[in-house]
């Protein structure tokens, strides 16, 4: 068992390691990219610094089986070089079984990244679009579900308008039991309407609303009185489907802990969840692409030093997984378009990985 964490704890010190200088790295650039995009002088360093602070922890994350194919490579090449690795043949032990050590730290590394370094993630991901949405333009859009129905806000320097529909349809381009308070700029409401319904005429830039009363809300009038029924009434609207589908939220700034809640809301609203169902799957299935990443790179690095291509076996190993982790977000892709069933999509290629590299594993050693 001594060998096992001494393997285990280089590991781990090899991984941390290897973040730090990708989590400095990833500072860097994001500090060059924010100074780029903006003024130093208008929103100051200190919130360019913020930014680029709550940016870097969703690369870092996505880049977890990066970090956990070069910690193995790192860790492999260090033991053959010292000979570690013959002396542990040489003791009786497969080399086989040394993978168990580092096999389960990416296990465990895989676990902490989704019950833990998840939440973290989406929330400084999420105050990060806050904040960046802050420095922006005056009329921002965002879409809300909850379980009084569906929310949106469209907005220009023209002023604000909320909507509210007690459900919708999966791209939420149809609206029913809808009302809709239009708000002056830098005032309060100055406009009421509610319709049955109403649908996105994305061509025209407009909600076509049916069956639609309007009331002004001016100061000193009667709303009542002055009401006006319409069998059909158009509002003009900035709204796009592809606005209001990155408004659902992207599935990586919801915590792996709140995500079934979310779905669920999606669904009562009359939403597709496919892509955040997907997305939790995925995130499930993080430990066991992490342990064919650890798996990949053994298969071509434990080996001693005088066979020599070792160079030409790093560089196998690296593509290799580059090629699995292509694969993974191609089945994401599949899936979230309805292509593929869920399941398949997010835990298909972790499975199929682990079995590659298990094959190249035996073969490696038992030729």
């Amino acid at each position: 068992m001594t060998v096992y964490f001494y393997f285990a704890r280089k590991f781990v010190w090899m991984f941390l390691g290897l973040a730090l200088v990708f989590f400095v790295l990833m500072v860097l650039v994001d500090l060059v990219e924010h100074l780029r995009k903006y003024d130093v002088d208008v929103i100051g360093f200190s919130n360019i610094l913020r930014l680029t602070f709550l940016n870097t922890p969703k690369g870092l994350y996505q880049i977890l089986p990066l970090l956990t194919i070069l910690s193995t490579i790192t860790l492999f090449l260090g033991l053959a070089r010292s000979s570690e690795l013959v002396v542990v043949r040489a003791a009786g032990r497969s080399a086989l079984m040394a993978l168990m050590a580092p096999v389960a730290v990416a296990l465990v590394i895989g676990a902490l990244a989704i019950t833990t370094f998840n939440p973290i993630v989406a929330a400084t991901t999420e105050r990060y679009q806050q904040v960046k949405d802050s420095f922006g333009s005056d009329g921002q859009n965002a879409l809300s579900i909850s379980r009084e129905g569906v929310w949106l806000r469209q907005g220009s320097s023209n002023g604000q308008s909320v909507i509210h529909a007690g459900h919708t349809n999966a791209d939420a381009t149809t609206l029913f039991d809808v009302t809709i308070i239009t708000y002056a700029p830098g005032g309060g409401p100055i406009r009421r309407v509610e319709a049955d319904k109403a649908t996105l005429l994305e061509g025209d830039g407009e909600w076509e609303l049916i069956n639609a009363k309007r009331w002004p809300l001016e100061v000193d009038v009667n709303p009542e009185e002055l009401a006006t029924v319409h069998d059909t009434l158009r509002v003009p609207s900035n709204l796009t489907r592809a606005s209001i589908r990155d408004s659902f939220g992207n599935p990586n700034t919801i915590s792996f802990w709140k995500l079934p809640a979310f779905i669920s809301r999606l669904e009562l609203a009359g939403f597709s969840a496919r892509r955040h169902k997907v997305w939790y799957q995925m995130e499930m299935a993080q430990p066991l692409f992490l342990i064919a990443m650890v798996l990949i790179a053994a298969a071509f690095t434990m080996r001693p030093v005088r066979f020599g291509k070792t160079g030409q076996a790093v560089l196998a190993a690296v593509l290799l997984g580059f090629g699995l982790y292509f694969v993974r977000n191609f089945a994401q892709i599949l899936g979230e378009n309805g292509q593929i069933p869920v399941a398949l999509a997010a835990w298909a290629p972790p499975v199929a990985s682990v079995m590659l590299a298990m094959g190249l594993l035996l073969h490696m050693e038992d030729g």
